[in-house]
């Protein structure tokens, strides 16, 4: 293969994630691409050893844009899995960006998995995603202690929204 046709398809590849509204799976790059999705997976891993941030999500990839209007800070938190929907759908409600889930794993230490989380409705989909999948959720190797890199606007969404959490008996770390 062509470097140059290759690097004509990353640039694709860029453009297409820039361009969506949400992310995109492999096997639609794929065909918007007109290769195969092992193609996109390896475009996309190239990419990313080059220092392009292009995330994957249980919904598909996005290009990480950053957003000058939020801040970022981690929230540990500790709560059953039946707690989980409870959580999520708090967090969104009050306006937070859940961008990610993290546990310490005493062996592997720190293991992250992309959420980017934004309304009710992404967390339904997650949610759904997790029940098909019959995957277990990360915190559960930690017996339901985890952190979340969350995005906001303003600090008294993040204050607020932490008063719910406990209100409802979800521990969470003062941030």
């Amino acid at each position: 293969m062509d470097g140059q046709e290759r690097a004509r398809r990353q640039e694709m590849l860029i453009d297409f994630l820039r361009q969506a509204e949400g992310p995109l799976s492999g096997t639609q790059l794929a065909r918007r691409l007109g290769v195969t999705r092992q193609v996109v997976v390896h475009d996309i891993a190239l990419m990313r050893a080059a220092g392009v941030t292009i995330l994957s999500t249980p919904q598909g990839y996005i290009y990480q844009q950053r957003d000058s209007m939020r801040s970022q800070t981690v929230l540990g938190v500790n709560h059953t899995p039946e707690q989980t929907a409870l959580e999520l759908y708090t967090m969104v409600d009050f306006g937070l960006y859940v961008m990610d889930v993290q546990v310490e794993h005493p062996l592997y230490g720190m293991l992250s998995g992309a959420l980017r989380l934004a309304s009710r409705r992404d967390v339904e989909l997650f949610l759904e995603q997790v029940q098909r999948l019959d995957a277990p959720l990360l915190s559960s190797i930690t017996g339901g202690s985890h952190y979340h890199t969350i995005a906001y606007r303003e600090t008294r969404h993040v204050e607020e929204a932490i008063a719910k959490l406990r209100a409802v008996g979800i521990h969470v770390d003062d941030a």
